[in-house]
């Protein structure tokens, strides 16, 4: 089955190296890397890595910084499987787990599949407030979609192509989490039991407001 994975990424030097190194191990058709204006040196070290890659892979760069999910709407432009599997740039999560994302949708379960951090044993490795906010963005999210997810924030979301494609995907930052969720249909939740890195986060700026209230707002607006 074709797969594009879209990376975006912003101010991930640190750990950019072996992410990507992690993602050319597994079996894709396409990827698709996104800088999103970083500051740190990442752009730099893209432009030399890509010299040497295939031509499935496409490096491509926003002069400044845009937020998540204005380089998610990059990306899309540019993939060509039949599904499309969203990847930080970072070393949160593991590409290994892509077999288990794509399992239900091999199967006709659904036509998004949404991975989950959120196990009862998978709780020491997050931080309590982020555990607890994302229980509460999560809860509201399905009683106001019919869904029945239990990590909304997840990075792994993978969709079918003509699906995510017919998103008139309107956000900017981080806010693209629940408007996806809210635009998405046939969900389906796959364990994905790698162990959360807090210091790695991707530093996709959001302008100063609180990620808790931008999810709220997002669902809500949807919804309305």
């Amino acid at each position: 089955m074709q797969l594009s994975v879209i990376i975006p990424v912003y101010n991930e030097r640190r750990w950019i190296a072996e992410a990507l190194a992690r993602v050319l191990a597994v079996d894709v058709d396409k990827q698709v890397v996104v800088d999103d204006g970083s500051t740190d040196g990442t752009a730099e070290w893209l432009a030399e890595w890509q010299a040497g890659q295939p031509e499935w892979i496409t490096v491509l760069r926003h002069p400044s910084n845009r937020g998540k999910a204005a380089a998610v709407r990059t990306g899309l432009a540019r993939a060509t499987g039949a599904c499309v599997l969203l990847q930080d740039g970072d070393l949160e999560y593991d590409p290994n787990d892509y077999r288990r994302l794509l399992q239900p949708f091999a199967e006709g379960a659904g036509q998004v599949v949404y991975g989950t951090r959120l196990p009862s044993q998978c709780r020491k490795h997050m931080f309590f407030r982020h555990w607890l906010g994302n229980v509460v963005l999560t809860g509201l999210t399905n009683r106001l979609y019919g869904a029945s997810l239990t990590d909304l924030m997840t990075c792994y979301k993978l969709f079918a192509r003509d699906v995510i494609a017919g998103f008139d995907i309107e956000s900017d930052g981080f806010d693209i989490e629940p408007e996806l969720t809210a635009r998405g249909a046939g969900l389906v939740c796959a364990p994905d039991l790698r162990r959360g890195q807090e210091d790695a986060g991707a530093e996709f700026g959001v302008g100063g407001v609180d990620a808790g209230e931008i999810a709220v707002c997002e669902a809500l607006r949807v919804a309305g």
